[in-house]
């Protein structure tokens, strides 16, 4: 009897934890099938962040984002006295799709301290229904207005860089005082330039520089903007176009404008012609003389049209330039 009662306990003790799970699980399983479907998260589309700020020396330096554009190529826009198929090969080493390629402007502000010194304009108003033409916007989510932007300064007369200075038929930046080569202005002003294949960006500097020239400086090489700003002549991307070396604190930086419009087929081919260069031999050379700079003093340099942030470094190589991006270099 005794053992037949231990028994029946044990039976019973094991029913009911096998009587437990199985409650446990009758009582989770209709919250499962019942629960309302929850859709994911929804989607946010990709996005580049507006500006990116750092410190040089004592001056605050912002790169900000206009826009970016993807479209066909890089070839034959890069490297059209190339076959396609070794245009081909290095994106395809470098890690890049082969037919399609975005191309990003970048206008850059610096606080002086003393002056606000916006580097471009941008392409403007006509832009935005493509997403670009994106300044002003960047400027606010710096942090800045236009009307505190003191002075702006052009490294060349293309539209994506002086799109920007006009807003509903008056300059963006009513207090500013604007600095741009000589030389630049003197080819694309001429009267001849407003027929044939520079007609287009003729008039745009007729609609958008020539308004502000009673409050313009024309500068040649070795022009200085504000202390620690001077221009530099690097031609071939257009005839008089810019470049400037900034200086402050015993950093340095150069801002190149268009001398290199890729990060790659740019850098590492600077023999390639490149289809925006007005004068294709010479712009070749200026690229090797502006970036031979750049790697031998081994100074960071802000290109309109490089991935953003847009700031980085070169490195020497035998047939060009390695573009190494900025990490944290210009944070220490």
């Amino acid at each position: 009897m005794t053992t037949s009662r231990s028994a029946g306990q044990g039976i019973s003790r094991r029913g009911a934890f096998k009587l437990a799970a199985a409650a446990g699980a009758v009582l989770a399983a209709p919250q499962i099938m019942v629960r309302p479907a929850q859709a994911a998260a929804p989607m946010m589309g990709a996005t580049i962040p507006q500006f990116y700020r750092f410190k040089l020396g004592d001056f605050e330096i912002v790169t900000l984002n206009d826009g970016t554009r993807a479209g066909d190529g890089p070839h034959p826009i890069f490297g059209a006295n190339q076959p396609a198929d070794a245009v081909k090969a290095l994106l395809r080493e470098n890690h890049l799709p082969e037919d399609k390629f975005v191309n990003g402007f970048t206008p850059t502000l610096i606080n002086t301290g003393s002056d606000l010194v916006l580097f471009d304009t941008g392409l403007g108003a006509g832009a935005r229904g493509g997403g670009m033409g994106q300044l002003t916007q960047a400027l606010a989510a710096a942090g800045y207005t236009p009307d505190q932007v003191s002075v702006v300064v052009l490294t060349h007369f293309h539209p994506d860089h002086i799109g920007g200075m006009m807003e509903d038929g008056a300059p963006t930046f009513a207090n500013a005082r604007y600095v741009m080569g000589e030389t630049e202005y003197n080819f694309w002003s001429a009267p001849e330039r407003m027929s044939g294949p520079t007609e287009r960006v003729a008039k745009v500097v007729e609609a958008n520089v020539k308004p502000i020239l009673d409050k313009a400086t024309m500068i040649k090489d070795g022009g200085a903007v504000v202390g620690g700003v001077t221009g530099m002549e690097a031609f071939g991307h257009t005839p008089g176009h810019m470049i400037y070396n900034i200086e402050s604190g015993g950093r340095r930086l150069v801002l190149t404008g268009d001398t290199a419009n890729h990060f790659v087929v740019s850098l590492q081919r600077p023999d390639w012609e490149v289809a925006f260069d007005v004068q294709k031999d010479v712009a070749a050379q200026t690229r090797k003389k502006v970036f031979d700079m750049i790697a031998s003093d081994r100074v960071p340099f802000i290109g309109y049209h490089m991935p953003w942030p847009a700031i980085g470094f070169v490195e020497k190589l035998d047939t060009g330039y390695r573009y190494v991006p900025n990490s944290y270099q210009v944070n220490l």
